[in-house]
């Protein structure tokens, strides 16, 4: 083969795809000239992508800034709630017990043991107070006539979990008069409001048979505002004397009890059981709420005749 020969094969080779191509119909590869479109886009991708999630944080932040609360409006929401208030108790305070009726009302009712007043035991005088007296009028042969006399106080303080000093005394006093209608053994139980006691009254009387003899039992519950006053006043004939009348019996208590409402008043600083003055009525909110304890029950004073 000549020089002119092998040049001439030279260039058919590199200039001219090879035959196999034709024969399939396949166009011989290109170099790869996408591939900068290809980066472009990716190019213009990106900055589209940065910008979405600079827009979906900048959203998230207004969002969750306006979600929080400043601690100055916290407290003010706080501050703006008002607190739980109750009505002022109208008494702040209670007699002395056993200086709560007259000399000239203990000799009617208990006219041979005037200076019999036993105090009971408090921890609390000016929230729970009573005192009690018994006679005995001894006539030998021809027997005795015995009376016994007890009279307690309970005062209530206003308290925002419990309610008003007033409340709790209405709801006491309802009790108290139940208990005394319920006593055990009790016969002839009759019961009828009083007028002209405090806020509102009730005396039930009862019979009480007993070994010594036949026992007339009085109860008077009385409410003046937030102090409940209950007296049990009950009478026997002994050794063969005569029963006392029970009506008798029934005004001699109704009396004593109107005697210690009156003072309840009085007390507090009111003249002839009226109203309550200011200055009680403020000492009586701002003193701490106790717990008063229960009085005695008529079934306890119907055990000492």
């Amino acid at each position: 083969m000549s020089e002119g020969t092998m040049q001439r094969a030279a260039q058919r080779e590199v200039g001219v795809p090879p035959t196999p191509f034709r024969q399939w119909g396949r166009a011989p590869r290109t170099p790869r000239a996408k591939r900068p479109n290809r980066a472009l886009v990716c190019a213009i991708a990106v900055p589209v992508m940065l910008l979405a999630a600079a827009c979906s944080s900048s959203d998230s932040g207004s969002g969750g800034g306006a979600q929080q609360t400043a601690p100055g409006d916290v407290k003010g929401s706080a501050s703006a709630s008002p607190s739980p208030t109750v009505q002022a108790a109208a008494y702040a305070k209670l007699p002395q017990a056993c200086k709560i009726l007259s000399a000239k009302t203990l000799g009617e009712l208990v006219p041979k043991g005037t200076k019999s007043g036993k105090e009971s035991a408090s921890s609390d005088l000016s929230t729970r107070a009573g005192c009690s007296w018994n006679s005995l009028d001894n006539n030998g042969v021809k027997g005795s006539q015995f009376r016994w006399l007890n009279v307690s106080l309970l005062r209530f303080e206003s308290d925002v979990t419990r309610g008003s000093g007033e409340k709790q005394a209405q709801a006491f006093y309802e009790r108290q008069v139940q208990d005394a209608r319920s006593v055990e053994n009790a016969q002839n139980v009759k019961s009828e409001p009083v007028s002209g006691t405090g806020d509102e009254a009730t005396v039930v009387r009862y019979d009480l048979k007993k070994k010594e003899g036949t026992f007339k039992q009085q109860t008077v519950v009385a409410r003046t505002e937030n102090v409940v006053v209950t007296l049990d006043y009950n009478g026997a004939g002994l050794a063969g004397d005569s029963t006392p009348d029970a009506n008798d019996l029934t005004k001699a208590a109704e009396k004593a009890a109107k005697e210690a409402v009156t003072a309840v008043a009085t007390a507090n600083g009111a003249s002839g059981g009226g109203a309550p003055s200011t200055s009680s009525s403020s000492s009586a909110s701002e003193s701490p709420a106790k717990s008063p304890s229960t009085s005695a029950s008529p079934s306890k004073s119907a055990a000492h005749g």
